[in-house]
């Protein structure tokens, strides 16, 4: 700060005034300090890092720390094989128990001999419909079209596989045959024609069905599922849920039952069946991917997608056959049926790889685009099982990931809601912390999926609104912290944090997670010489202590902060010096300086601006301000670094000092090494870069309330160089011009140097052109003029040719109607008023009063 108070005299009558310039007064309060500060104590702005675009599309990138051998696979081979065909046979309704007998297998035959013979019928109406429908149910077709022999089921193989879906529901429904018949004669009176009228009919229709497809063979007879759940007289029966054209029904409902099951297979047959065959006959491509569209109408219209629909794995053996033909169009039509199809385990992964084999072309981003494919990766997301099925989420995510890069896509994923999803995914991750378990990391991989994802998902100003509702912050830094040790996954999340920080809303966000500055300091530590995550990790920290204070604070207290940052600063200047030595030793060969910031010299700007930031809070900046290290090294940036090598890293330095040259403290480093900061300054106000001149003005106005920096602008002429500014027609220019000039007139010795370059009629432009608009500068202007005119005996010989038109300009810049705009809003026309009556007046009225004295 270069001056704001007048010290008056204690006695006007007998003590004469004294010159304005700065005091300190230590009961100011920090925001009295700040505002009083203006442009001398800057905040720093610079670019977020770049990241470049990967060339392919792959699960991890080229960056990536896993060995090849320690990832899944980008590449890999699919094929028809890939696919398991006895995991699409379709559910029943329920599990069953295993019952303690020995299974037997009822068959039938067209052989009236057989020493198989049918058990009795019952003779009631209503249960020879119960058990018709039941019986409905029993035959399958295996995946070959034929239906299965009649063989004898063993119960140990039913107890090697009890998760295996068909093979124990065979075994079950065999064991519970005769059991569950013996139960119906005893509870139920039998009529032999009615029952064996009933049956026949089916048994009539279901063979003549197998006689237009031209198959031929016997049926296996099993009880639906039913005899487990029969309950003794008097009790009800808890039948399962089916779903599609079946409805759950009971009693003489049973009819509805039959009714459902014959419009499926009339609409499979009439349906579906034919555009099975058009696929298994079709050669040409497109003529495949139309039937497919097909197919997957009719499946919709049919009700018959999903896991319940008894056809599924001819279905599915039909579809899974197709996929060794190489056509990324008809892949994804059928990725999309067969995902819809809710498969799961084996099929479930290779579905989720053809997914990501389609999605790994960017070629591809149309077609996905108008096929819905995103939907049901989606849907996998959302309710498959984390552990169960970690692999086939891992390829899920890579496509979700893949297809994020396409803004049409992007969109969309946000409007379907995927953000809460993901967020939802994460947190299961999260849940999983053991870190020794295999587990752990196997879904850091997918982790790695995730958060590239919701990297891209940044881009999106709708999505950084829901990450930000939906807590996103927190839940990052609780993977951040978890996966300390996994690069990949800290550089997602670090790179979601520099994007979104840039945001004033998602940075107060990130600021309440407190545990954020020591998880950034801990990366910062572990990762030192990683300069891709150490330049986000600054940026994001200069993001967060650029507008708050209590961030300033918060992350100067925690533990080595100061110490990390000397560290890095110190780390990336040796490798800055380096590289500039060798490009200096490669002088002749290489005449223009890269235009861009090397990788060290942009980690150094980024870190600077931190520490700019930081010095805005009046205790972290006079701290600063005695660390004799941080300000060593940015004076050493000064010294080896000019303005034209790279002009971003050395005016940062320089406003760095500037900042902590405000703090006037005992142990000040910046006051040890004024004079030495003063010949670097002079370096860079003699360079033809303008900002840099601002920047080098800037700090004398700070270091010229000391009497040896005075004596070295006069020595180096630097005072002319200053006036000279004045002519700039910048009031921020001007005003830091002026800081210069108010403090050199402070001494008596050095005020007739205004005279002699024409400084007195350059101070009245300035406040002609920039009072009514700038208070605080026409305030300053007004405090240079009163300390020049001191020893005032005649204004005309102070002031010259310029005295009557200041005498004019003071007068009309003191009437209050005349210079305040009451046409202004309130807010504003009160912040005019507040500096014109608290600032410019008192001083602006002393001054034209002593001229007026002094005038003839």
């Amino acid at each position: 700060l270069l001056y704001r108070r007048m010290q008056a005299s204690k006695n006007k009558n007998t003590q004469k005034a004294e010159p304005f310039y700065r005091l300190s007064v230590p009961k100011q309060t920090s925001s009295e300090i700040i505002n009083e500060a203006r442009n001398v104590l800057r905040t720093l702005r610079t670019r977020r890092p770049f990241t470049p675009t990967e060339d392919q599309r792959k699960l991890f990138g080229s960056g990536s720390s896993r060995a090849p051998q320690n990832r899944p696979p980008s590449v890999f081979s699919l094929h028809a094989s890939s696919f398991d065909v006895t995991e699409s046979r379709p559910l029943s309704g329920v599990r069953l128990s295993p019952l303690d007998h020995k299974p037997i297998l009822v068959t039938f035959t067209k052989d009236e001999d057989s020493p198989i013979s049918l058990p009795k019928p019952p003779a009631d109406a209503a249960e020879v419909r119960k058990v018709s429908s039941a019986r409905a149910r029993l035959f399958r077709r295996t995946s070959q079209g034929n239906f299965l022999s009649a063989k004898t089921v063993s119960s140990d193989q039913n107890e090697e596989n009890p998760d295996s879906e068909e093979p124990a529901m065979k075994s079950n429904l065999c064991r519970s045959n005769d059991n569950c018949l013996a139960e119906q004669r005893s509870h139920t009176p039998f009529n032999d024609d009615s029952r064996q009228l009933i049956y026949n009919e089916h048994i009539s229709r279901l063979e003549r069905e197998d006689f237009l497809k031209g198959t031929a063979g016997q049926f296996l007879f099993q009880l639906g599922g039913e005899s487990d759940q029969m309950k003794k007289p008097g009790t009800s029966s808890s039948w399962p849920r089916s779903t599609g054209w079946k409805t759950r029904v009971t009693g003489l409902k049973d009819e509805t039952t039959i009714d459902k099951s014959e419009e499926e297979e009339i609409f499979w047959h009439t349906k579906i069946l034919p555009i099975l065959h058009e696929l298994e006959k079709e050669d040409n491509t497109e003529n495949l991917c139309l039937a497919c569209t097909k197919l997957y109408q009719a499946l919709s219209e049919g009700n018959m997608l999903g896991k319940r629909f008894k056809r599924r794995s001819v279905l599915l053996k039909t579809l899974y056959k197709l996929v060794d033909i190489d056509s990324d169009p008809l892949c994804l039509k059928l990725a999309k049926i067969i995902l819809a199809m809710k498969v799961d385990g084996k099929n479930l992964l290779s579905v989720c790889k053809l997914a990501f084999k389609i999605c790994r072309n960017e070629e591809n981003d149309g077609i996905i685009q108008n096929d819905r494919l995103l939907d049901h990766l989606l849907e996998v997301l959302r309710t498959e099982d984390l552990h169960k099925n970690h692999e086939a989420l891992l390829y899920c995510m890579g496509a979700v990931k893949f297809m994020s890069g396409n803004a049409v896509l992007l969109n969309e994923m946000v409007n379907k809601g995927a953000i809460e999803m993901f967020l939802q995914l994460m947190k299961q991750i999260n849940n999983n912390t053991k870190e020794n378990d295999t587990c752990f990391s196997k879904l850091g991989h997918l982790l790695v999926q995730l958060t590239a994802t919701l990297r891209n998902l940044a881009e999106s100003p709708l999505a950084r609104q829901q990450l930000i509702c939906r807590g996103a912050a927190s839940e990052l830094c609780v993977a951040l912290e978890q996966r300390m040790n996994d690069k990949d996954v800290c550089t997602c999340i670090i790179r979601i944090f520099s994007k979104l920080s840039s945001y004033d809303d998602f940075c107060a966000a990130l600021a309440d997670c407190s545990r954020c500055y020591i998880l950034f300091l801990a990366l910062l530590s572990k990762h030192q010489k990683q300069q891709d995550l150490v330049i986000r990790i600054i940026f994001i920290l200069g993001n967060l202590t650029e507008k708050n204070n209590q961030a300033r604070e918060q992350f100067f207290k925690e533990r080595g902060s100061v110490n990390t940052l000397i560290s890095l600063f110190q780390t990336y200047h040796e490798l800055d010096w380096d590289a500039q030595k060798s490009y200096h030793e490669r002088g002749e060969e290489e005449k223009k300086h890269p235009k861009h910031p090397s990788e060290a010299e942009d980690v150094l700007i980024k870190l600077i601006r931190v520490l700019a930031n930081l010095s805005i809070h009046p205790s972290v900046g006079a701290a600063l301000a005695a660390a004799p290290r941080i300000v060593e090294l940015l004076v050493t940036v000064l010294e080896y670094k000019s303005v034209d090598d790279c002009e971003e890293l050395v005016i940062n330095a320089a406003t760095t000092i500037n900042n902590l040259s405000y703090y006037k403290v005992e142990s000040s480093a910046v006051q040890d090494k004024k004079l030495h900061i003063a010949e670097m300054l002079l370096k860079l106000l003699m360079s033809n870069n303008m900002d840099g001149v601002v920047e080098a003005v800037r700090v004398f106005g700070n270091l010229s309330q000391d009497h040896e920096i005075c004596d070295f602008i006069i020595q180096k002429k630097i005072y002319k160089f200053v006036i000279a500014l004045l002519d700039a027609k910048n009031q921020d220019v001007c005003f830091s011009a002026c800081g210069v000039l108010l403090n050199l007139t402070v001494d008596e010795n050095k005020r007739a140097l205004l005279m002699e370059e024409g400084g007195i009629g350059k101070l009245v432009d300035c406040l002609e052109d920039f009072g009514p608009t700038d208070w605080q500068l026409a305030c300053l202007i007004c405090k240079t003029l009163w300390n020049y005119s001191e020893n005032i005996t005649s204004a005309a010989s102070c002031f010259g040719e310029d005295t009557d038109a200041l005498l004019m300009l003071l007068t009309s810049l003191l009437d209050e109607e005349l210079v305040l705009d009451y046409s202004l809003d309130r807010d504003l026309r009160d912040y005019h008023k507040l500096y014109w009556e608290r600032e410019f007046k008192p001083v602006a009225e002393k001054l034209l009063h002593r001229i007026q004295s002094h005038h003839s």
